[in-house]
């Protein structure tokens, strides 16, 4: 069978044999700080300088990983999909679109990072978002409004994921929607596979291993994801 809609979601799983750490070890903490303290509203209120040196780490982190087989394998198959193609990322690292600069997409794709982007601020006062690869400083001052500051363009807890709207409306019209490398315990996008079961699409899960969601899916497929994500989407009719 030849699809025509796909959706994929894309989690922390896809982006780990990069070398980019996994957003909450056994501990409860990211990085070595407690996740209140540097992905919450009140945590950068309550401390902007510490947020915003978390953040500059992990931006310089970018530029000692690169793409993996995973990544790629997504960017050939979006090259030659055919129909509409939506990739969800719930990851905030530049990964995916590298892959996809290496080898351009066809008219049909879209990338959305509903989570936002390391590689991108946002104006505290005027909501515009720039591209921004330095570090920030704790008051870092806005170009666009003069009262404002610089944050990171991460959705913290307690903040509403990007492009919802879009992703859902994606959803209800696709007829393949694939979960790679996501717990599927954070929502919204927990509930994505059940609306495209509702629409009536194939749902597929690859991880490393079976989720507590694995019943919601028509399909599970496990093991590394520089391995199975290739492997399935290689033998799949485009």
């Amino acid at each position: 069978m030849a699809f025509r809609s796909l959706v994929i979601l894309t989690g922390a799983g896809i982006s780990a044999e990069s070398g980019v750490p996994t957003f909450r070890a056994s501990d409860g903490l990211w990085c070595g700080h407690r996740v209140e303290a540097v992905a919450t509203p009140e945590g950068y209120a309550a401390d902007p300088a510490l947020v915003q040196d978390f953040y500059n780490q992990r931006r310089r982190q970018l530029a000692e990983v690169q793409p993996n087989a995973a990544h790629r394998a997504l960017a050939n198959l979006a090259a030659r999909w055919k129909g509409d193609f939506l990739l969800v990322t719930q990851n905030v690292d530049d990964l995916h679109d590298r892959a996809h600069r290496d080898t351009p997409p066809a008219s049909g794709f879209e990338l959305i990072h509903m989570h936002g982007d390391l590689l991108k601020a946002r104006c505290t006062r005027s909501g515009v978002v720039s591209d921004w690869s330095g570090d920030m400083a704790a008051d870092q001052a806005s170009p666009h409004h003069p009262q404002g500051v610089m944050r990171p363009h991460i959705v913290w807890f307690g903040e509403m994921p990007l492009a919802m709207e879009r992703i859902e409306r994606a959803l209800w019209d696709c007829d393949l929607f694939v979960a790679i490398g996501t717990s599927g315990a954070v929502y919204p996008a927990a509930g994505f596979v059940q609306t495209a079961n509702a629409a009536g699409a194939r749902t597929v899960e690859i991880n490393l291993e079976p989720t507590a969601g694995r019943h919601l899916f028509d399909e599970g497929v496990y093991g590394p994801a520089t391995q199975a994500v290739p492997a399935f989407f290689g033998a799949l009719k485009t």
